[in-house]
């Protein structure tokens, strides 16, 4: 299991854990494109690295408006 647990990265009312969940998943992707762009050898998971930085503020997302949704 990877922590820190999803209700304490979920900061603000009426956050979605699957926006969440959606947001880490792209932000691990990212990481792990740009390390292997580079070259490089990442010390940790891209998911946790991914985890971590929506923890500690590096990373953040916003709800879609649901006012532009399609019904």
């Amino acid at each position: 299991m990877i922590y820190p647990a999803v209700s304490t990265l979920i900061k603000e009312q009426g956050q979605c854990r699957y926006s969440l969940v959606i947001a880490v998943a792209k932000e691990a992707r990212t990481i792990a494109e740009r390390a292997n762009n580079n070259k490089e050898r990442l010390p940790e998971k891209a998911i946790k690295i991914a985890v971590n930085a929506f923890a500690d503020g590096k990373a953040s997302y916003t709800e879609p408006d649901e006012s532009n949704a399609d019904a």
